[in-house]
């Protein structure tokens, strides 16, 4: 069920570059079986895709309240509920009860600061739809970049990330929820596939290697990431 689920997701357009709209799939397919759909506010457009999905059918969205909302987080909770009231579509979730967790969190959250992407993110960024970075893996590569001194290079770390991950057999297309990716019958975390692509790309701006013909000509002088290593090793699932 669960492989059918992620089918459905994937088939009925979860993949950020080709859009979602109302038309473009049926719960027919599975009318037993429960839709969730997750996302990440990477793009800036993280609400409309979530209110088409409740319109296609989906039983669940994920959210986040809004002072906790945005970037590489979930869409913002308030947005939702509001946009939903609106369409008549119930919740049982009030905009006070939304407004009152946000405030909480508000107030806690600077206590937290030293660990957050926003010392080192200012924003999210629309560009996602090119080099698809997951929402967790761009936090997590953008804080590599800052700590080994590539920030003013971040540019070409995306634009590598898109490289790296299409010489990995295109691993990112697979990500099916946010902890977990479909490789053949096996289930592997995105977190660690994501990072080996993420690896690869600061590998690459590191060595001034553009292009995968680049990697390949080299290939035999250099010294990979061990995480890159591992992966064609099949440390991580199995191979198809």
């Amino acid at each position: 069920a669960y492989r059918r689920a992620c089918k459905w997701w994937r088939t009925c357009a979860c993949h950020q570059r080709y859009g979602w709209t109302s038309q473009s799939c049926s719960c027919s397919e599975f009318p037993d079986l429960p839709i969730y759909v997750h996302t990440h506010g990477t793009s800036g457009n993280g609400v409309a895709p979530m209110i088409e999905a409740v319109r296609a059918g989906a039983d669940a969205v994920d959210a986040a309240v809004d002072s906790m909302s945005g970037m590489t987080s979930q869409p913002s909770m308030g947005a939702l509920v509001a946009a939903f009231e609106a369409e008549g579509i119930p919740t049982g979730i009030t905009n006070k009860g939304v407004t009152q967790l946000s405030e909480y969190w508000e107030a806690v959250r600077p206590q937290y600061a030293p660990f957050e992407c926003t010392v080192t993110m200012r924003s999210g960024s629309a560009d996602v739809y090119e080099h698809q970075i997951p929402g967790g893996q761009y936090t997590n590569l953008h804080f590599q970049a800052f700590s080994m001194g590539q920030t003013d290079q971040w540019s070409l770390i995306k634009k590598a990330y898109t490289t790296a991950n299409l010489m990995h057999g295109d691993i990112v297309k697979y990500q099916v929820t946010p902890s977990s990716k479909v490789v053949g019958d096996d289930i592997v975390k995105v977190t660690p596939s994501s990072k080996v692509v993420g690896d690869l790309a600061l590998f690459m701006v590191q060595n001034g290697l553009e292009t995968e013909a680049d990697v390949l000509a080299q290939a035999d002088t250099l010294s990979f990431p061990q995480s890159v290593v591992e992966f064609f090793q099949c440390y991580l699932g199995q191979p198809v």
